[in-house]
């Protein structure tokens, strides 16, 4: 069972290496090997000494939590990305709450939702056995972002390594720079553009609702009462609005789950994008992207959903813009011993 585990790692890693080779060059922006990036930043194979096996310990873990829990490849996905919207990827949303830090996870965007704590826990444990002080949170939650999206069906990318972890945790940031699933085109394009991502990554990056799963309170608006006037949003499709209100009353039920793609939940592909040509999306904030959306972000969404591979290139391709997104390096924050607290 050890060498069968031991060989499916050693195979992720490998596809992971190739993919990234592979998406690098047909977009025409190979990714820049370690030598041409400035001493402080972001590396390629930053613990090859350091802590050579970190991305095949981390891969352990991930594999066996979404073995366990499909669903868990979502969660990990999602904690990448609200982390490096709030302050840069510094791992500040795995703070809890202590003397000096109010926790980012008491936020609206993170209170109830944001889950998989424990596994990066687990991945932490682990490494510090193996190389204490050494391996980041920041880095463990962007290394175990790309092996979900891979072992759900995506491709890979080199995650560029590095980052420190944050002393401090912003609950105000939080609150105000993760969308929230009711947002305008316009909040939503903001709010990229002010962590350097444009139109064309909020669409691609939107897409990792191709996996994973939604509560009631956080579309409900859409089915009883969009625009204050009691009706349901128009751009919804009756029956699919039908089908989600057995399910999501008008009041109660907050936390039941919904798939955000219905065609295939648990797979990473591009029916979610093929979902809002037909007025199956589930939050706003995903049929914005097309229904009233502007011509550039709704003719990405029409590539995507006839263009499979297009879409899965350009996700890698966003996903590393958002693993850059001010990190920590050098000697600024810290490398955790417990990603829950600061060290002492």
């Amino acid at each position: 069972m050890a060498n069968t585990i031991s060989r499916r790692l050693t195979l992720l890693q490998l596809v992971c290496s190739l993919q990234a080779f592979f998406i690098s060059f047909s977009f025409g922006h190979p990714l820049p090997h370690p030598g041409h990036y400035p001493v402080s930043s972001l590396i390629p194979h930053y613990y090859a000494k350091s802590c050579p096996r970190a991305e095949q310990i981390v891969a352990s873990v991930v594999q066996k939590a979404v073995m366990k829990e499909t669903r868990m490849a979502a969660s990990l996905l999602r904690l990448h990305f609200h982390d490096c919207f709030v302050k840069g990827c510094d791992a500040s949303l795995l703070l809890d709450d202590s003397g000096s830090i109010v926790s980012e996870k008491r936020s609206n965007p993170n209170r109830n939702s944001a889950r998989g704590f424990e596994v990066v826990d687990q991945i932490k444990s682990a490494l510090e056995q193996a190389c204490p002080k050494t391996v980041s949170c920041a880095d463990i939650l962007a290394i175990s972002a790309r092996d979900s999206v891979v072992l759900r069906g995506g491709l890979g990318w080199e995650v560029l390594l590095g980052r420190r972890d944050s002393k401090s945790a912003s609950l105000s940031g939080s609150n105000n720079n993760i969308p929230a699933p009711n947002s305008t085109l316009q909040i939503l394009t903001t709010k990229f553009k002010l962590q350097g991502l444009n139109e064309v990554d909020l669409v691609a990056l939107s897409g990792s609702h191709t996996i994973g799963l939604s509560r009631c309170t956080s579309f409900r608006q859409r089915l009883y009462n969009q625009s204050g006037n009691g009706q349901p949003d128009f751009t919804l499709d009756k029956s699919y609005a039908t089908q989600l209100k057995s399910g999501c009353p008008k009041s109660g039920g907050d936390n039941n789950l919904f798939p955000l793609d219905f065609v295939s939940p648990t797979k990473f592909d591009n029916y979610y994008f093929k979902n809002l040509l037909s007025g199956h999306g589930l939050l706003n904030t995903d049929e914005e992207l097309f229904s009233k959306g502007q011509a550039k972000t709704r003719n990405t969404v029409k590539e995507y959903a006839e263009n499979e591979e297009l879409f899965l290139k350009q996700f890698a391709l966003s996903m590393v813009k958002l693993g850059n997104i001010k990190p920590l390096t050098g000697s600024n924050g810290e490398i955790r011993v417990n990603c829950r607290k600061v060290n002492s």
